[in-house]
């Protein structure tokens, strides 16, 4: 993100100012550190006389001309990226002639060399106001234009925009500005409707590209030239196609932007981005070595995401990034819903959404930076911080349970009227909320206010009498901290679980409305008490669950693996992790529990979570006395499971993924290395060159291999990705001097942005926390320096990697506190900080419960 624009100068500009085109000139044929960026807008101004500014960032400024009056260029102020635009016509025509700057941190224009062939590749990462780093533009989302773009590039590329090119010119031996010269081609790409900066795009490079057509929709895929052999296009078409013949059905409205490109880019910030009809994604989404299904899944969801944007987000805007979450939160939903309806992973994908999802959202919602899904955003920076688990995970799953509220249909007939009063506009809450009081015929007032405009989450826990082993009272409580004391209504089912012969099933559903701190079940009244109690059965609201003490020792006891179906397996999943982590179940308790039941989890991202949900307890919330016990517990019972897994299944693949991360004991690292070397490979088993690196990763934290054996893996693999496991492996080498090098290279900011993210996920390996504790007031010594100093997300990855969460002592809260109180940070730092000393006070808390479990 460039600068820092305010919603009050945003409100302003957007009062003053209509923006109706923008004509784009680059020329991307002149060197590896600039390109000429010609941009000529066309706007009408309300207020004849008044003055304004146009964003720019990080640009050589040679001419700007604004009504065919040439404007001082030295009046740019580089600092801020905004050039002052004075005297403004009612109708205006302003010319901004410039070179901007390529990026290697993932925002603007980013430049990427594939170490493999030496090639270029380019892609653009505008959200949430990047646009302006590659052409000068009013980067808000609410002055919608249109885009035109022409693009000079090398003969061998591929260049793609938002619209299909209307014009391909060669021109061979092209000479530029500056001197350079080579054959180009010209790329002409025609207006877009009107869209707002942050979704225009550019890539371009030597990109491989398959090509089909659905529906009378060109359709694209691409990915660099090295990874064409692992593109998978045919999975990805298919579930291109299954998400437009969903939405198509479901929204009623055609797929506006003519053609739809999708795009796996090298070193990409996040997991994709919805540019309207040339989305672009992680690279890691191009499977160069085997992954379970829980990473296809996740790739299929993040398509079907970034496809509902084209409506919701796109065709639609928010007029302010305060409705963010009309974008997120309602394409998340809306991914899910897809993926359950129309493809091949059906109501499991409710089962991950309950499990990933709302785990994510529930963490978020109990941090002290927790905030309202309907956020306060008084500034950019306020916006980066909020690309998190409340605007996305937690508004999908109140969306959810407005759902089950009004009811499917009324809800999808809301969102119809939405986008036909809307399209090609911007909007706010009040406009969603209209349309759907009006399909559903209920006042909907009262539910944004307890769900939209208020944080935290609920905990609700089942309380009853029992005589005679049946029920003479039942009841659901609701709690809030005193912070935050709303009590919502839910509606909610409950499940009676029974076990018969080996098999944990519903005996008897409830569904009703939870209103209040005392709700009364009197349907349960008489019913025989069963071995589980499950409240929020089936997911409808948005809330943790509690157990009752028989429902929980069922499940420790063996019981978790006795469901014959996935989701309420999940719920009781779920709802022991919110336990663990608010420190209701002991760590011990809860690895043991997974010791017990990971062997019968089916459902493979369930799986992949629990087990990363394991090894977190063990390492960051169990006694110190007793985690060697308990790491050894969990590889032990790994390593049984990898042995007897199938062979060649995701659960054998699953199982090793993570055993490695745990194996520290002498007899667990041998049996890496024996995988490793081929001497011990289990049967089945691809060892590909990903799985190699994890490998590799374990045994240099394990001090088996070190810098020699990671070169030479790196020679095996001489790849970008290749690159980032060297990087990691090398900063976990278990040295003092390895520890202080990575350090250097992480705080020099010359890393590109994933080579810093891998070097950090080395630097902090939980298995060696001594070597990390000189860090700490090294840490809070640099973290406001890089915040001025570096990009947004780039200061973001360091504020957040960095930050001494494994050195689990009440020191590291107080360094917290002090710099606080010392440096005054601005507030998306300070939110960062605050966010890093509450897991440490809650780690803190939690060994003391598991101490005293002893």
């Amino acid at each position: 993100m460039a600068g820092n624009l305010t919603r009050d100068e945003a409100r302003e500009r957007a009062r003053l100012l209509e923006v109706e085109s923008y004509e784009v000139a680059l020329d991307l044929t002149e060197g590896d550190e600039r390109f000429e960026s010609v941009t000529t807008v066309r706007f009408t101004c309300t207020r004849p006389g008044a003055s304004t500014f146009v964003d720019l960032h990080g640009a050589h400024v040679r001419k700007v001309t604004l009504n065919g009056r040439d404007l001082d260029v030295s009046a740019y102020d580089a600092d801020k990226g905004r050039f002052p635009l004075p005297d403004l016509a009612q109708s205006n025509e302003l010319l901004v002639d410039a070179d901007c700057t390529y990026m290697r941190t993932g925002e603007g224009l980013h430049r990427f060399v594939d170490p493999v062939d030496q090639k270029v590749y380019l892609h653009s990462q505008f959200e949430t106001a990047d646009a302006h780093r590659m052409y000068a533009c009013f980067d808000q989302p609410d002055l919608k234009a249109a885009f035109q773009l022409t693009v000079l590039a090398p003969a061998d590329w591929e260049v793609v925009s938002n619209a299909a090119p209307s014009e391909v010119a060669e021109l061979a031996e092209e000479g530029g500005r500056h001197g350079g010269v080579q054959a180009a081609r010209r790329w002409v790409f025609p207006a877009t409707a009107a869209i707002s900066t942050y979704i225009t795009a550019l890539v371009a490079g030597p990109y491989h590209k398959v090509t089909a057509e659905h529906d009378g929709i060109p359709l694209g895929v691409y990915c660099r030239a090295s990874l064409a052999e692992h593109l998978d296009a045919d999975n990805i078409l298919e579930v291109t196609r299954q998400g437009f013949d969903f939405f198509h059905r479901v929204f009623g409205v055609r797929y506006p932007f003519g053609k739809y490109d999708q795009l796996f880019v090298p070193e990409f910030n996040a997991g994709a981005m919805e540019n309207a009809g040339c989305v672009t994604f992680l690279e890691d989404y191009v499977f160069r070595s085997r992954v379970t299904d829980a990473v296809v899944e996740r790739r299929a969801e993040t398509i079907l995401h970034e496809m509902a944007h084209m409506w919701f987000g796109d065709l639609v805007t928010m007029r302010w990034w305060d409705d963010l979450w009309l974008n997120e939160s309602f394409a998340t939903y809306m991914s899910v819903l897809a993926q359950a309806e129309a493809t091949r992973w059906g109501k499991g994908a409710w089962t991950t959404f309950a499990n990933v999802e709302k785990a994510w959202a529930y963490r978020q919602d109990q941090l002290p930076s927790t905030h309202p899904i309907a956020a306060d955003i008084p500034d950019m920076q306020a916006v980066e911080v909020n690309f998190d688990g409340i605007t996305y995970a937690k508004g999908a799953s109140v969306l959810k349970q407005l759902v089950a509220y009004v009811g499917l249909d009324n809800f999808l007939a809301g969102v119809r009227d939405y986008f036909a009063e809307h399209a090609w506009g911007n909007t706010e809450l009040k406009d969603l909320l209209n349309a759907l009081e009006r399909t559903s015929g209920r006042d909907l007032s009262s539910w944004s206010k307890e769900w939209l405009e208020t944080a935290w989450v609920n905990t609700l826990r089942p309380s009853f009498e029992v005589s005679d082993g049946r029920f003479t009272s039942f009841e659901v409580l609701q709690e809030a901290p005193a912070d935050y004391p709303t009590l919502r209504s839910h509606r909610v089912a409950i499940g009676l679980y029974s076990l018969a012969d080996g098999v944990l099933t519903r005996t008897k559903r409830v569904e009703l409305d939870v209103v209040g701190a005392r709700t009364a079940v009197p349907e349960l009244v008489g019913e025989e008490q069963p071995d589980l109690v499950l409240v929020n059965d089936d997911d409808l609201t948005y809330a943790k669950i509690r157990l009752d003490e028989r429902s929980l020792r069922t499940l420790v006891d063996g019981g978790i693996a006795a469901f014959t179906e996935s989701l309420p397996r999940a719920l009781c999943w779920s709802a022991a992790w919110d336990m663990t982590r608010d420190g209701e179940m002991s760590t011990r308790d809860y690895v043991k529990l997974v010791v017990s039941g990971a062997g019968t989890v089916s459902d493979i991202t369930v799986l992949q979570a629990v087990l990363r949900q394991a090894r977190m307890a063990v390492q960051q919330y169990a006694d110190p006395a007793w985690q060697a016990e308990g790491l050894a517990l969990l590889a032990g019972e790994l390593r049984g499971l990898l042995r007897s897994a199938e062979p060649g299944s995701d659960h054998q693949l699953a199982f090793l993924q993570a055993f490695a991360p745990v194996a520290t004991s002498g007899e667990d690292l041998e049996l890496l290395q024996g995988i490793l070397d081929g001497s011990s490979v289990p049967e089945g088993l691809a060892v590909d060159a990903d799985l190699r690196w994890t490998l590799v990763h374990a045994l240099v934290s394990g001090g088996r291999l070190g810098e020699d054996d990671i070169e030479a893996e790196l020679r095996r693999d001489p790849t970008a990705t290749g690159e980032r496991s060297a990087a990691l492996c090398r900063a976990a080498v278990p040295t003092a001097e390895a520890k202080a090098a990575a350090w250097e290279r992480i705080i020099g900011g010359q890393l590109a942005n994933h080579i810093a993210r891998t070097t950090i996920a080395g630097f902090q390996d939980p298995h060696h926390t001594d070597l990390l504790a000189p860090y700490r007031d090294r840490f809070f010594a640099e973290v406001g320096r890089i915040y001025k100093e570096w990009t947004f997300d780039q200061a973001q990855t360091f504020a957040v990697g960095c930050f001494p969460s494994l050195l689990i002592e009440e020191a590291t809260v107080r360094a917290a506190e002090d710099f606080l109180a010392g440096e005054q940070p601005p507030q998306a730092l300070r939110r960062m900080i605050l966010e890093g000393a509450d897991g440490v006070s809650r780690a803190l808390r939690n060994r003391a419960k598991d101490a005293a479990s002893a």
